[in-house]
């Protein structure tokens, strides 16, 4: 934690206290997850919205359209007492709490989503042994930097990427020859 110290007209110093910033998940309105991050981005937030890809078929058309990967989220980078300010924000409906605060996530998860985005599932795996239920971090490949949970289902290897506090689980598939144990 950053300190400063500035002084008063008695002469007087006090410390300052540089603030907290942290990542927070904010529930929107329905269908309003990418005009609630433009408007906060707008009011001077830092926003992540995790986006995906998907191809939408009509009957005289196809397109690609970016659908949020968990609806009604968005992710906002600020103090808890910056928080109280996104209640006037049109497209606001709560902010997730833990124990009476507000939920803090980790900056790991955030960039475990990012990682996980980046990238298609890689399939085919080496037939190597490694014992679910054991932490593992992915070392090569299009996911590396992600920490996980190995689960091994026959002859793949799955890491498991938790976000612990909205009760989210995703699951990639990489080469056994990427990862290693921690």
């Amino acid at each position: 934690m950053l300190t400063t110290t500035t002084q008063t007209n008695t002469g007087k110093e006090f410390p300052l206290i540089a603030p907290i910033f942290s990542w927070f998940v904010v529930y929107t309105k329905a269908q309003a997850e990418k005009k609630f991050a433009e408007r906060l981005q707008h009011a001077g937030y830092e926003v992540y919205l995790p986006l995906q890809e998907e191809l939408k078929q009509w009957s005289d058309r196809k397109k690609k359209i970016q659908k949020p990967l968990i609806s009604s989220v968005v992710f906002v980078r600020c103090t808890e007492a910056q928080l109280s300010g996104l209640y006037n924000i049109l497209g606001f409906s709560r902010v997730l709490r833990y124990l009476g605060k507000p939920a803090v996530v980790q900056p790991q998860e955030i960039l475990n989503l990012q990682i996980l985005l980046q990238q298609a599932v890689v399939r085919d795996i080496q037939n190597d042994v490694l014992t679910p239920g054991i932490a593992i971090e992915v070392v090569r490949g299009p996911f590396k930097g992600i920490i996980g949970t190995a689960v091994q289902v026959l002859n793949t290897l799955r890491v498991k990427i938790e976000i612990r506090h909205l009760g989210v689980a995703f699951e990639i598939n990489v080469p056994k020859s990427f990862v290693k144990v921690l």
